[in-house]
C-alpha cells in the first residue's frame, strides 16, 4: 500500500508515500504533530504523536525601548529574545565584553534607570537553556547630555597688553557636540559674529576690551554655562600730565 504521511495534519512530500517510515536529520523547524495514513482512505488516519526538537537558544536579539534618543536622567529597558526549545533559563547582559554582575543582569529584561553618561557603551546578551547557548548581536546605547564643564581659556595666557591680541576658547563635554556658542562680557552678549563662535579673537586689544567673559554652549539636548574670567588689559601711562 501507499502511506501517506502528514505533519500538522499537511501532507509531506510525495517522496515518502510508499515508506511505512520516514527519516531525517531534526531541525527546529521538524517540530510539530504526526500522523500517517493509507492511500485512498484518507479520511482515516494514525493517532498523531508529538515531535518536539530540543535546539539551542537561536535569533538571539536585543530590543531598546524608547527605541528614540536616550537622554541624561531618562530610564530605558534592554529587552532579550530569542528562539528557544526548551524556553530561555537563564540570561547573562554584558557592557563592553564584561558581564554585568548586579541581580538585573540575569533577567530577561534589563532596565537602567537615571541613566547617565556613563551608561553609553556595546550592550548584548546571551541565553541559555538545556541544550546551549545563544548570542546577540551587540547594540550601542548612547546617552546624550547637555554641554557640561563648560570653561574659558585664554590665549595667550600671561599678560595681556594693549595692542596686542588674546584669543579666547569655549570648551565643554557635550553628547550630541555643540552647535551653538555665545559670548558675554560683563553680562551682555557679543553680538557680533565672532561672538558666535567657539572661539572668540580680539586683535589690537584696548583698555576697553577688559573685563569679565563667559561663555555660553548649547547642544540638541541643553545648555551649559562657564563661570566668567577676568581679562585684564595692561597698558602704558597715557594722560600723563603735571599740574602745579
Amino acid at each position: 500500500p501507499a502511506f501517506i504521511w502528514y505533519k500538522n495534519k499537511l501532507p509531506l512530500s510525495t517522496t515518502n508515500l510508499y515508506n511505512k517510515y520516514i527519516q531525517f536529520t531534526a531541525s527546529s523547524e521538524d517540530s510539530g504533530s504526526y500522523s500517517c495514513g493509507v492511500r485512498g482512505h484518507e479520511n482515516l488516519s494514525s493517532p498523531a504523536v508529538t515531535l518536539s526538537v530540543r535546539y539551542a537558544p537561536k535569533s538571539t536579539s536585543v530590543s531598546v525601548s524608547p527605541s528614540g534618543e536616550i537622554v541624561e536622567g531618562g530610564s530605558v529597558t534592554l529587552t532579550c529574545s530569542s528562539n528557544a526549545n526548551p524556553p530561555v533559563q537563564r540570561y547573562t547582559w554584558f557592557k563592553n565584553s564584561r558581564a554585568i554582575p548586579s541581580r538585573r543582569g540575569s533577567e530577561q529584561s534589563y532596565t537602567i534607570k537615571d541613566v547617565k553618561p556613563s551608561d553609553s557603551g556595546e550592550y548584548y546578551c546571551e541565553a541559555v537553556n538545556g541544550v546551549g547557548r545563544g548570542w546577540s548581536s551587540h547594540i550601542p546605547l548612547n546617552v546624550q547630555y547637555p554641554p557640561k564643564s563648560t570653561s574659558v581659556s585664554f590665549s595667550p595666557s600671561g599678560e595681556i597688553v594693549e595692542g596686542g591680541s588674546v584669543t579666547l576658547t569655549c570648551s565643554s563635554n557635550a553628547n550630541p557636540p555643540v552647535h551653538r556658542y555665545t559670548w558675554f562680557k560683563n553680562s551682555t552678549a557679543i553680538t557680533s559674529w565672532r561672538g558666535s563662535e567657539q572661539s572668540y579673537t580680539i586683535k589690537d586689544i584696548k583698555p576697553s576690551d577688559s573685563g569679565e567673559y563667559y561663555c555660553e554652549a548649547v547642544n540638541g539636548v541643553g545648555s551649559g554655562s562657564s563661570h566668567s574670567k577676568h581679562l585684564n588689559v595692561q597698558y602704558a601711562p597715557k594722560s600723563t600730565s603735571v599740574s602745579v
